[in-house]
């Protein structure tokens, strides 16, 4: 396991959750323009810094984090305010397969998981949620996770995905087209300091079980 070393980050200043507190309010290119340096000072150094620290151990070697872009893709959008309200970035361990931690007005957050799958990928991660050994497995992650405090969320049928028995031990873990974990942090004063960095190390780490079993057993 990689140790923890000094970095760089520490932790979101409050400017940060006023700057999405104000931009909630007036998501327009003006506000932006005028406050764009509090966004590049408060939120984009500190979440370059924290990817920076968390990434040698949960990237692949070779991998660098990704840091979303701010503006939103209001192509075919109803609504078409220019600016995503959250500042997201995302380590992947495999294809649309990782890590993420995001930070808004209402603070902090992290999440993992995968969060799309092809036709055969989704039908590999179903063959092995139903597979006697490899699916209580996974059974056993989600629930661990869950009693820590963890969400798990993710897209899911209303109904029986074709070819299994709706009365399955499983079936609720069947049901899912993408499977996601994640916690609120909030915005708590830890948030704009050094420890944050600790606490999102925490919930990825106790998330890993989790990527690896979807990595190890979704035909990746």
């Amino acid at each position: 396991m990689v140790t923890s070393t000094p970095s760089d980050f520490h932790g979101f200043p409050v400017a940060a959750l006023d700057f999405y507190d104000d931009l909630e309010m007036d998501n327009t290119k003006s506000f932006w323009a005028q406050h764009k340096h509090v966004y590049d000072e408060a939120v984009k150094a500190p979440m370059q810094a924290l990817m920076a620290a968390l990434t040698p151990e949960f990237a692949p070697d070779g991998q660098t984090a990704k840091i979303f872009r701010p503006y939103r893709d209001v192509r075919f959008a109803k609504d078409k305010t220019p600016y995503k309200t959250h500042q997201g970035a995302y380590v992947a361990v495999a294809p649309s397969t990782g890590f993420y931690v995001q930070v808004s007005a209402a603070g902090v957050r992290t999440g993992a998981g995968f969060y799309e799958a092809s036709g055969e990928r989704l039908s590999a991660f179903r063959d092995a949620v139903a597979h006697d050994r490899t699916g209580p497995e996974l059974e056993k992650i989600v629930a661990r996770l869950e009693r820590s405090g963890v969400t798990v969320g993710g897209e899911r049928l209303k109904t029986s995905p074709r070819g299994y028995d709706g009365d399955h031990s499983r079936i609720e873990l069947l049901r899912h087209k993408t499977l996601t974990v994640g916690r609120d942090l909030g915005f708590g004063p830890e948030i704009s300091t050094p420890e944050l960095l600790d606490l999102v190390r925490k919930d990825w780490r106790g998330y890993r079980p989790l990527v690896e079993w979807v990595v190890a057993h979704s035909g990746i």
